[in-house]
């Protein structure tokens, strides 16, 4: 079937493409469905009791639109981040807010510098923006902060895009030298600090909100999705200056938040000890999928987030059979998409019936290549 004629030069030039194929799509492709979903960086744990019965408690009153102006949560945010809630703009998961930033100061043809193997979501609203990507290459299985800052320089973008913890690889920096960079910066460029992962990293490598909650070019942003167990509620915020916040005003869905997933977030925020126990099971986790990594000959990176980067030794075709491999036992992951960080596998961290599966499926996919 032919396609509307009047779409705009730069759409009808794009692909269509999905950053992600959910496992939904492979369940639908394979006719089998997943036994162990651990590739999509979810929080198997899920959220806290105390959630779930506030998610209860509000589905009686779905019939209502959320409140546009999502006070409450802003207020919880605000008294738990240390903050104004002036300082915060709620959205529909870190993956909205993203596209809404990009298009606050990307105009087409302009550049926008990331890293090479980065978050593909970011690239996507880029691209979809009409922006220019210039990357720069890992080194040493983690984002270079020097190659991104002379990368800046040179193009004078308006936009840089930096996580910290990063995903695919996992790696961190300390929170000196992201205040370092973002210092660092013209001011004319404005910095996506991504910190997703920050409740299961180091408490080193996340920057107090006082250190760079004054520059106006620095936006931060969180979700509920990873350590709190929310992905499907779609809830995620930034921290920046006022006036910074004040702009996502001016485009964001102002009806986008629905009513049981904020009631759901600003139950997760009064629940911050079972946070404790799930970052504690992400750890245990973690420290599973390493162990059993290292007892079929590979090679888990280091890892502050929810996931384990595991080099595989070899290159990218072979990385992709232990993925279609697994899934073939019913279990799901995923791998880096570019060079040379695709030599790896990306395996989520998740309960023990799933390390169980992965444990047993792992040796036979290996044997079989």
């Amino acid at each position: 079937m032919p396609a509307f004629s009047r779409f705009t030069p730069l759409i009808s030039s794009l692909p269509s493409t999905v950053p992600f194929v959910g496992p939904e799509a492979l369940e639908r492709k394979i006719g089998s469905a997943v036994k162990a979903r651990i590739g999509a960086n979810e929080n198997g744990f899920g959220p806290a009791p105390s959630v779930l019965a506030a998610i209860c408690e509000a589905a009686a009153d779905t019939w209502k639109y959320a409140d546009p102006e999502n006070f409450d949560l802003k207020a919880a945010l605000a008294s738990h981040l240390g903050c104004r809630p002036e300082n915060l703009a709620i959205g529909e998961g870190i993956d909205s807010l993203l596209g809404q930033i990009v298009r606050l100061v990307i105009d087409p043809g302009l550049p926008v510098v990331t890293s090479f193997g980065a978050y593909p979501t970011f690239n996507f609203h880029v691209v979809g923006h009409g922006g220019k990507l210039v990357t720069v290459p890992y080194v040493g299985d983690r984002e270079d902060l020097g190659g991104l800052l002379d990368a800046v320089r040179r193009e004078n973008p308006p936009l840089v895009y930096f996580a910290n913890p990063d995903n695919p690889m996992g790696s961190w920096w300390d929170a000196g030298d992201i205040v370092a960079f973002a210092k660092a910066l013209p001011e004319t460029t404005l910095m996506i600090l991504d910190e997703a992962y920050c409740e299961t990293a180091p408490a080193s490598s996340t920057p107090s909100i006082e250190a760079l909650i004054d520059m106006p070019n620095v936006i931060r942003t969180r979700t509920f999705s990873k350590a709190y167990g929310m992905a499907g509620a779609r809830v995620g915020y930034a921290i920046t200056t006022e006036g910074t916040a004040k702009a996502f005003d001016k485009i964001r869905n102002h009806f986008g938040m629905n009513r049981v997933a904020v009631a759901a977030a600003t139950a997760a925020l009064k629940d911050q000890a079972y946070l404790g126990q799930v970052v504690a099971d992400i750890k245990a986790s973690r420290e599973r999928i390493a162990a059993i990594a290292t007892a079929n000959g590979l090679n888990a990176l280091p890892s502050a987030t929810n996931f384990v980067a595991i080099d595989c030794g070899r290159d990218a075709a072979y990385a992709r059979a232990i993925v279609d491999g697994l899934l073939q036992h019913g279990v799901f992951i995923r791998m880096p998409g570019v060079e040379p960080l695709n030599r790896c596998i990306r395996i989520s961290a998740g309960k023990e019936a799933d390390m169980r599966l992965l444990e047993e499926a792992l040796p036979q996919v290996l044997k079989s290549l």
